[in-house]
């Protein structure tokens, strides 16, 4: 997933409304755990869930000249794993994925341009994705803040393997021998993150067990000097961790580090 955040204007939102006539902050995080499921179809999904609260939004800004009462915006986690897939986003270079359509049907692998910034990316199984679609207005209207919470969850995630992971200046993410001047800096999560009317989409990619020899097939996220590891990779042998491991583990760094409440939903069938 390339390091990129997308900020558009508030426009219709940009005044600041009374403080009576604006909605409560809602933290209340809908969180629902998809499993192995289709880049498009979970891309569509993440849209139709943003385009809702954007709705509020709009409603509830036209509310404050008719005294109606705001109605609250809802925040909402898809957790899941997808099959085979890059995507580029619009400021990416095509010639950054080096694979042709023949081998990219070799290697079951599919490929899609898609409406983030940045570049191209990996996604496969073994590949923890989490998509936030949070309004950050219910939080903290501020993207920098929002992308350091969702690193240092993961930061605090590997921390409970054994992992001292940070991050270096410059470039979003979450890395191993992060430490300036370390001598192999190893990317194990991705950030890209589009943000509209502080509504946001998109979100973080952790490599848990994936196979990482699909990485070397594309130049990621435009990152030509330094290398891409896993989880699984970093301990070796010393245990085994599945994606459901570690996404239990998450979830808690991640509701703590935004103060936010969890509602479950069923787990997908």
């Amino acid at each position: 997933m390339a390091s990129f955040v997308e900020q558009f204007p508030p426009q219709l939102l940009d005044a600041a409304a009374p403080d009576d006539a604006r909605p409560a902050p809602n933290r209340l995080l809908h969180v629902q755990r998809l499993g192995l499921v289709d880049y498009v179809p979970t891309w569509k999904f993440q849209e139709q869930l943003m385009d809702a609260t954007l709705a509020i939004k709009v409603r509830n800004r036209a509310a404050e000249t008719t005294g109606e009462a705001p109605q609250p915006t809802l925040n909402h986690l898809l957790l899941c794993e997808h099959p085979h897939t890059y995507t580029l986003g619009k400021s990416g270079k095509p010639e950054h994925l080096l694979l042709d359509e023949a081998a990219l049907a070799a290697h079951e692998a599919s490929f899609h341009r898609i409406n983030r910034g940045g570049d191209i990316t990996y996604h496969g199984p073994g590949q923890l994705v989490g998509y936030p679609i949070l309004d950050l207005d219910n939080f903290r209207p501020d993207i920098h803040w929002y992308l350091r919470v969702l690193e240092e969850a993961v930061i605090r995630t590997l921390a409970d393997y054994g992992l001292n992971a940070g991050r270096i200046a410059g470039l979003t993410g979450v890395w191993l021998d992060w430490e300036e001047g370390a001598p192999n800096p190893r990317k194990i999560c991705a950030l890209g993150v589009k943000c509209s009317r502080w509504v946001t989409l998109h979100g973080f990619a952790l490599n848990v067990n994936p196979d990482l020899s699909y990485f070397g097939h594309i130049v990621p996220c435009g990152i030509t000097d330094k290398a891409v590891t896993s989880l699984a990779r970093e301990l070796g042998s010393t245990r085994s961790v599945s994606v459901a491991e570690v996404q239990e583990r998450l979830l808690p760094h991640l509701l703590a580090l935004l103060e936010a409440t969890n509602s479950e939903e069923p787990a997908a069938t």
